[in-house]
């Protein structure tokens, strides 16, 4: 299995997993032609990527969706309810269950909250290999902890610090109780506290994605991380932070 992310943040985010018969994007919410130039980059012909799983449909997850599955003809998973609120016309569309078992992967969803009709996350899994994707929610169901614990990568959201954001002038307060609500965004504390619960020993790689650019920084992201793992006394360092509009290095596992 390789992992890269091509671009994370509220601009757009996707991300590139390959397993051994499938190239997979999750989100494109990027243009078409920077996912295009991306995949390149990593020596992936667009052509090549078979499936695309949508996590919800804002526009910063689809925004080039319409464009890339008309040139390329990928299937296009996402739920009944975020395919009617994308108002996309596109034709190669499948529903996602919550388990979808295709060529030995094993795709799971896991329902998270976010201001939207619906929305996922997803853990793709194969020949004991596992990668979990989360974006986009307010909290995560203490359900799913089982089902999350112990994969191989993590990319995992970290939006922001509740203190820059309650201090930014610049959003509304109205748009900071939206973002720190349920269905909001995780905070770096949220996302520290749910990879504290996740992390395993297999686990060898966490990308802290869709950080703001206004109310967060890398540094805070990471040492928040750091500093509970620590109080829970998990060794883990494997950690990085995925940028906007930079393809991240491509990690792989075996």
């Amino acid at each position: 299995m390789r992992v890269c992310v091509l671009s994370s943040g509220s601009k757009g985010n996707c991300s590139y997993i390959e397993t051994k018969r499938h190239k997979i994007l999750i989100d494109i919410g990027n243009s078409s032609a920077y996912v295009e130039r991306s995949l390149r980059s990593i020596g992936v012909e667009p052509n090549e990527i078979d499936m695309i799983l949508i996590t919800h449909a804002h526009v910063d997850h689809i925004a080039g969706l319409r464009v890339f599955s008309k040139k390329y003809s990928p299937r296009v998973y996402m739920t009944e309810k975020i395919f009617k609120e994308s108002g996309l016309n596109i034709s190669n569309v499948y529903d996602i269950p919550s388990k979808y078992e295709i060529d030995g992967i094993i795709i799971t969803s896991i329902k998270t909250s976010h201001d939207t009709e619906d929305s996922n996350g997803y853990i793709i899994e194969e020949s004991g290999n596992s990668c979990v994707y989360i974006t986009d929610t307010g909290y995560i169901n203490k359900r799913y902890f089982k089902k999350l614990y112990n994969k191989n990568i993590y990319i995992f959201e970290s939006n922001h610090d509740p203190e820059m954001l309650m201090n930014n002038p610049r959003y509304p307060h109205h748009t900071k109780i939206r973002i720190l609500g349920d269905t909001g965004h995780l905070s770096n504390q949220d996302s520290a506290y749910y990879l504290s619960e996740f992390i395993g020993p297999d686990t060898k790689m966490v990308y802290l994605v869709h950080l703001s650019e206004q109310n967060n920084n890398e540094a805070l992201a990471i040492n928040t991380l750091k500093e509970e793992l620590k109080i829970k006394s998990i060794k883990f360092n494997s950690i990085k932070i995925a940028k906007q509009n930079i393809v991240s290095e491509v990690y792989s596992i075996d």
